[in-house]
């Protein structure tokens, strides 16, 4: 286990984090929650009290608003505001009138949320990195002031869901607290509301609980409630400083993530101080290195500990090292002291890294660095749509519109390439926010190339703790290699300058296994194994291998997270999931490869 000890005062706190990447909505969170039922509305859907003045549409009409328009803005944020609903309605305005009655075709410009995209992938937008999907800003306090995050909503509702609160609950917990209360407060608001119950639950109106709902509840249920609440607040961290709960394996449990996610050490960092403990079991040959999203189901990462020889996990964000974030864990058994980056360093905001884009920029758009890399990118018909939407909008844009092009910005890293024109990332560009030379993947489809960056390490984070390796190997390394990849832990070991004698490579994506036999025969003097399926390497194979090549010094890999991304709606199954539940055999192989070194 790591002891934290730390210069600064909130170096122990933690934040609760799930791996459910949101989808950023352009349209206002308006909802009435406490709507009437069938026989209380009228033929327009209006509540009998609740239906605008005829004068009043009548009015808005004659202005030059469609009437569908109309009743549509009173809808979501009704008629007391005369400045408000002629604001929203010029944004309907602005954006096409036909998506504000909800009918807009393929081929306007009115913006959507979601692209339709068959092979949109989720798995590494984070949209919530660390906040929500909102980039930071830049922070002139220095390098340990680290960028800073913007939007906390959706990693709010995210956290109170994997405690087990219901989505609608968490959304209006943070609708009467705002988005800036504490996890803490917002898991009593939800408590207070389900004490509330039968009296007004879900009322938005009214957002203060009244005495006399808890009363007719019964003080036995309040009790409960609140006894609920503060197991609740105690287990995820309440108070100023959250507290790491014991890796137990506990499945029902979550495992606190660090905020700022910045693992053991970063490179020139100077103000903490860590100290590391491996279990008993955890120590001597092989050293190993296992990576996987740090946004997991709850349990998972505890799971993985437990079966990893229970060695806390290293939580990284590559923010913190790169232009590009990329919040993962990683378990090893490697040391942590006398870590150094490799060169040269990697930029570490989007105008380091492409000043040429600077040039179009603009003042509204407050992104210094990329969100987590995506193996899909955006579409042709998005773009036109933010470009059209620009044209018809002021300058700047009204703020409805800069909300929606900055959604669809930072879900999809787009960068201004022009006047109102926006694109997404070219391929070589990805290669070297992930620390990959360039065209290291050329010779493939895009959309490949694309999929396979983006499920592929960031090679300066894993270089930066693999580094360690170099002065205790001078003569060179013996690897297996698991779930290889594209080879992003092979190039880092390339980038840090230590010979790779042998890789044995498993891997089971052909264009994968391609892309990594290109560059290395055109890098490496070893040998490379290359096996297809990490079932096919069998307890006797790995025998073999330790006979022949008198053992591995690094066992490295990180099994696929298919059913561990918040991305996946359908099968997020953790480790019991098809895909994910591959990484017992990661574990298997790593077990077996020990037992059969100490028997040598």
């Amino acid at each position: 286990m790591a002891d934290w000890t730390s210069d600064k005062d909130d170096s122990d706190k933690f934040e609760w984090e799930s791996d459910g990447e949101a989808e950023p909505s352009s349209a206002p969170a308006f909802g009435n929650l406490d709507a009437a039922g069938p026989s209380t509305l009228d033929s327009n859907g209006w509540a009998n009290e609740e239906a605008p003045p005829t004068s009043l549409v009548e009015g808005y009409v004659l202005m030059g608003f469609p009437k569908e328009m109309v009743l549509k803005g009173i809808k979501e944020i009704g008629h007391s505001d005369a400045n408000a609903l002629l604001e929203l309605l010029l944004t309907y305005k602005t954006l096409g009138e036909d998506a504000a009655v909800g009918n807009c075709s393929t081929s306007g410009c009115f913006p959507q949320s979601v692209e339709d995209d068959d092979d949109f992938d989720f798995e590494n937008w984070d949209g919530d990195n660390d906040a929500d999907g909102r980039e930071p800003n830049p922070d002139s306090s220095g390098d340990e002031d680290f960028l800073r995050e913007m939007s906390e909503k959706d990693d709010k509702i995210k956290s109170l869901v994997d405690m087990g609160f219901p989505e609608d609950e968490a959304n209006m917990a943070i609708t009467r607290c705002g988005v800036d209360a504490a996890l803490t407060v917002l898991v009593d608001s939800v408590y207070a509301s389900q004490a509330a119950g039968d009296c007004h639950y879900g009322n938005l109106s009214g957002y203060e609980v009244t005495g006399s709902c808890f009363d007719s509840l019964g003080v036995r249920k309040k009790a409960r409630l609140m006894e609920d609440s503060k197991k609740k607040r105690k287990q995820y961290g309440g108070g100023a400083q959250g507290n790491r709960r014991p890796l137990d394996g506990n499945h029902e449990e979550p495992m606190p993530l660090p905020n700022p996610m910045v693992g053991f050490s970063l490179p020139n960092d100077r103000l903490r101080s860590v100290t590391r403990r491996l279990p008993q079991q955890a120590i001597g040959p092989p050293f190993f290195y296992y990576e996987n999203v740090a946004l997991a189901p709850k349990g998972v990462w505890a799971t993985i500990s437990r079966f990893l020889y229970d060695i806390e996990p290293e939580f990284v964000d590559s923010k913190h090292l790169c232009a590009a974030a990329r919040k993962r864990g990683y378990i090893h058994n490697l040391p942590i002291e006398n870590r150094f980056p490799v060169l040269p360093l990697p930029p570490k905001t989007i105008f380091e890294a492409f000043p040429h884009y600077e040039k179009w920029w603009p003042s509204w758009d407050p992104r210094r660095q990329f969100n987590c890399l995506q193996t899909s990118m955006s579409s042709a018909k998005l773009t036109e749509r933010i470009q059209c939407a620009l044209a018809n909008s002021g300058n700047p844009p009204h703020r409805s519109v800069q909300k929606y092009v900055m959604d669809e910005c930072r879900k999809w890293n787009l960068v201004w390439v022009g006047k109102n024109k926006v694109a997404h990332l070219e391929p070589h560009e990805v290669e070297y926010l992930l620390g990959f030379p360039r065209d290291h993947t050329r010779g493939v489809g895009k959309t490949e190339r694309f999929k396979s960056l983006g499920n592929s390490f960031q090679v300066d984070t894993v270089a930066y703790h693999l580094s360690v390796l170099k002065d205790m190997f001078p003569n060179g390394v013996n690897v297996l290699s698991l779930f290889t990849g594209i080879g992003g832990g092979e190039v880092a070991l390339h980038r840090l300058g230590i010979h790779m004698r042998t890789v044995v490579s498993v891997e089971i994506g052909e264009v994968n296994r391609r892309i990594l036999r290109g560059w290395w025969d055109q890098t490496q003097t070893g040998t490379l194994i290359e096996i297809a399926d990490v079932k096919s390497l069998t307890n006797d194979r790995i025998a073999t291998f330790v006979r022949r090549f008198g053992g591995f010094d690094l066992v490295i890999g990180g099994s696929p997270c298919n059913n561990l991304a918040g991305s996946n709606r359908h099968h997020r199954d953790g480790l019991e999931g098809e895909q994910s539940a591959l990484f017992y055999h990661y574990f298997r192989i790593l077990d077996a490869v020990k037992s059969e070194m100490a028997a040598m």
